[in-house]
């Protein structure tokens, strides 16, 4: 099967602290590089508006490659995991 290109943007809650965040991240792109290529992942600190009365956040932004059935697994996966502020799954452009 073919694989696309996504971006994922997700963001943590750092109400448990930074080992939570950095667990979340590790769980996350270990099921991408499960179910697919996992490219250049990057990190950030500061929300730009407070999400949930959190002023603080754990920005992890990656790419990766796919077949088209896995993002809605993850997903599902993202929604149902405590900490995740938001979450963002985009097809990039040929």
């Amino acid at each position: 099967m073919a694989l696309k290109n996504y971006e994922i943007v997700l963001v943590f809650s750092l109400s448990k602290g930074e080992e939570a965040a950095q667990a979340l991240k590790t769980k996350f792109t270990d099921l991408i590089s499960k179910h697919g290529t996992l490219g250049e992942v990057e990190e950030w600190r500061k929300l730009a508006y407070p999400i949930n009365y959190e002023t603080e956040g754990y920005y992890v932004i990656a790419q990766f490659s796919s077949e088209e059935s896995f993002p809605a697994e993850l997903d599902r996966v993202i929604n149902i995991t405590d900490g995740v502020l938001r979450s963002l799954i985009v097809a990039k452009g040929e």
